[in-house]
C-alpha cells in the first residue's frame, strides 16, 4: 500500500494519440490535511474512496488505500466534500514497460495537464515520452487537494 509515483507537466497534446483507455473523473475531498488527505471519486462507472498519507521528502513515497464503492455511494459522499471539485480527463498511454496516466484538467484547472507514473522503487529507470516536460514531483501546488483549494486558473 505504498505508492511510489513521479509526476511532470505535459508539453503537447500528442499523448492522446497513444492513449489506450481515456476515462472521466469527478473527486472530491472529505478531508484536507498535510498529513492525510480522504477522496472521493467517480472514475467511470466506478466509485473509490482512497486515503493518502503524508508524502516523502522528495515526493516520490507515501501511504495509499483505496477501496471501490458503489457509484451512487460515491456521489452521496462527493456531496459532503470540501469545496472544489476536480474534474479531469485521464488517459492511460503505456510506454515500455510503465503505464503513464497523463490527467487533462478542466473547469477551474482547464490548461493543466500533468502525466504520472507509479514505479516499483523511486530511482526505477524508465523511458521518458517525447511529449513529457518538467518534473514536479513533491511540489504541493500540483497535488489534486491542492488545485481543488487553489485552482490553476488562479495561479499568476
Amino acid at each position: 500500500m505504498i505508492e511510489i509515483e513521479r509526476k511532470f507537466l505535459v508539453t503537447s497534446q500528442a499523448f492522446k494519440g497513444e492513449a489506450i483507455v481515456q476515462t472521466e473523473i469527478v473527486q472530491g475531498f472529505l478531508i484536507f490535511d498535510i498529513e492525510r488527505t480522504v477522496r472521493v471519486r467517480i472514475k467511470g462507472d466506478k466509485g473509490f474512496l482512497t486515503i493518502k498519507g503524508k508524502t516523502s521528502d522528495d515526493g516520490t513515497t507515501r501511504f495509499e488505500w483505496e477501496k471501490e464503492i458503489p457509484k451512487r455511494e460515491a456521489k452521496e459522499l462527493l456531496a459532503l466534500c470540501e469545496k472544489g471539485a476536480i474534474h479531469k480527463t485521464r488517459y492511460e498511454v503505456q510506454i515500455g514497460g510503465h503505464l503513464f496516466e497523463v490527467d487533462e484538467f478542466h473547469g477551474e484547472n482547464q490548461g493543466l495537464v500533468i502525466a504520472e507514473v507509479e514505479l516499483a522503487k523511486s530511482d526505477e529507470i524508465f523511458q521518458k515520452p517525447d511529449w513529457l516536460g518538467a518534473e514536479v514531483t513533491g511540489d504541493v501546488k500540483y497535488y489534486n487537494s491542492n488545485l481543488a483549494k487553489h485552482p490553476y486558473t488562479a495561479w499568476d
